[in-house]
């Protein structure tokens, strides 16, 4: 059982795109040559390395970064030349400086920016004096216990005629205006 688990293991691990006829003779250089080369983002597969990916641009950049390494050019000048080529998106992880600084601070900045406008509104809204219920005028009050009174009466002696209240058909009994 542990020998099959160690075989679906192994067949399980990621095989790598390098192919031999790409790989250097010299040991370290072919070392210098993987560690940039998966740094670097495949353009065709987006987030895979060009170390992983398959495609035939990403074959064309890892002899491109051999080429460099054994024309004796050093780390950080293989990256500036692949970056002078093909922009900075070719990096698996983008620099931290320049116009950069401002993509890596704007999520966090929101962050705190949402937290102070959370805490804010609570804070005001807990020192904002409740508001309680407001009370009816005179008017309006006299007016709600006319309306209930009527109501009453129609509802007790079930008389259509005391539900008309419009200009043209007062109640009857009564030749009032309304304002």
């Amino acid at each position: 059982m542990k020998r099959l688990v160690l075989i679906l293991a192994l067949l399980a691990a990621p095989v790598w795109a390098v192919e031999p006829n790409e790989i250097l003779d010299d040991p370290k250089l072919e070392e210098r040559a993987r560690d940039l080369s998966k740094g670097l983002r495949c353009l065709v597969c987006r987030n895979e390395s060009i170390d992983e990916s398959h495609a035939d641009l990403a074959r064309d950049l890892r002899l491109l970064v051999r080429e460099r390494l054994v024309a004796g050019d050093s780390d950080a000048d293989v990256i500036d030349f692949v970056v002078a080529r093909y922009g900075e998106y070719v990096l698996l992880k983008p620099q931290t400086g320049g116009s950069n600084l401002l993509l890596w601070a704007a999520g966090p900045l929101m962050l705190l920016g949402g937290a102070a406008l959370a805490l804010t509104y609570v804070r005001r809204r807990s020192a904002a004096q409740p508001v309680g219920e407001v009370g009816l005028s005179d008017e309006e009050q006299a007016r709600l216990d006319d309306i209930l009174k009527r109501r009453r009466a129609v509802a007790s002696c079930n008389r259509p005629d005391l539900w008309s209240d419009t200009p043209e058909h007062p109640r009857k009994g009564e030749d009032r205006e309304r304002v």
